[in-house]
């Protein structure tokens, strides 16, 4: 079992920034992936960004250029740093980790409001 614990949501201006961060703890285990994945209001959940253990990266069309992903791989902590926000961006934000032998893994949320 893995449990991931994110923080660092918020209200913030258009144009501002906000760093997420998230956490996995348990007990032996091996993670292969960590991401963010979010979800606004009516829509389905949607990749934001992914990131492997050997730093390979994946984002989203939407956030290129203006999010960044990185991992800190001794702490099995993820990142989220996500510069010139807009109010698109608003949603539910959620980290997921790849575990090795036990599948998926979520957080339980932390949201993101993005309003002037």
């Amino acid at each position: 079992q893995v449990q991931l614990v994110e923080s660092g949501g918020g209200l913030v201006q258009p144009g501002g920034s906000l760093r997420l961060s998230c956490a996995a703890s348990g007990s032996s285990f091996t993670i292969y992936t960590m991401g963010w994945y979010r979800q606004a209001p009516g829509k389905q959940r949607e990749l934001v960004a992914v990131i492997t253990s050997g730093s390979n990266t994946n984002y989203a069309d939407s956030v290129k250029g203006r999010f960044t992903i990185s991992r800190a791989n001794a702490r099995n902590t993820v990142y989220l740093q996500m510069n010139s926000l807009k109010p698109e961006d608003t949603a539910v934000y959620y980290c997921n980790a790849l575990v090795t032998g036990v599948g998926n893994s979520w957080g339980q949320g932390t949201q993101v409001t993005v309003s002037s």
